[in-house]
């Protein structure tokens, strides 16, 4: 199966919104995600199939997400989410890819984002891509769900 990385839309929100509420105990709403669509700085990349029929490739359902901020010399990743039936496929991988590969591009000095400590699969695939644990949030994402802020810094 292809995997394609390109930019969301409107449309999108739909499918977004459905990986996002059977991924996270408290999703972001539509309007969240409509807002980062209007936002300079904001982006918000999705990663969907593409299937071939016969010589005629389409595009398939949406897989995953992305959304992260460039500003000045840092990019920092919001949200990122891959649909229950396509998680360990390299999906977040690729979105991640892409996202170093911007920040790299347009000249960024570090990546951020936060994690919760509780979720072991995610801080492993982020620590692929050299990033460092660096501090703990307390209570990040409400009692007794720490956060901690992992960054990649390039030289």
């Amino acid at each position: 199966m292809a995997i394609q990385i390109r930019d969301a839309t409107l449309r999108d929100l739909p499918r977004i919104l459905e990986i996002e509420r059977l991924s996270f105990p408290a999703p972001w709403s539509l309007a969240s995600f409509q807002r980062e669509l209007t936002l300079p700085f904001s982006r918000v990349i999705v990663a969907v199939s593409e299937e071939a029929t016969g010589k005629i490739a389409r595009e398939g359902p949406i897989l995953g997400f992305l959304c992260r901020w460039l500003i000045a010399d840092e990019c920092h990743v919001l949200n990122v989410a891959v649909h229950p039936e396509s998680r360990r496929l390299g999906i977040g991988a690729l979105l991640i890819n892409a996202s170093i590969g911007e920040a790299k591009a347009e000249r960024a000095q570090v990546v951020t984002l936060e994690v919760r400590r509780s979720n072991l699969a995610a801080r492993q695939l982020y620590r692929k891509f050299e990033f460092e644990e660096r501090r703990l949030r307390k209570h990040y994402y409400g009692p007794g769900e720490d956060a901690i802020i992992m960054e990649l810094r390039f030289d």
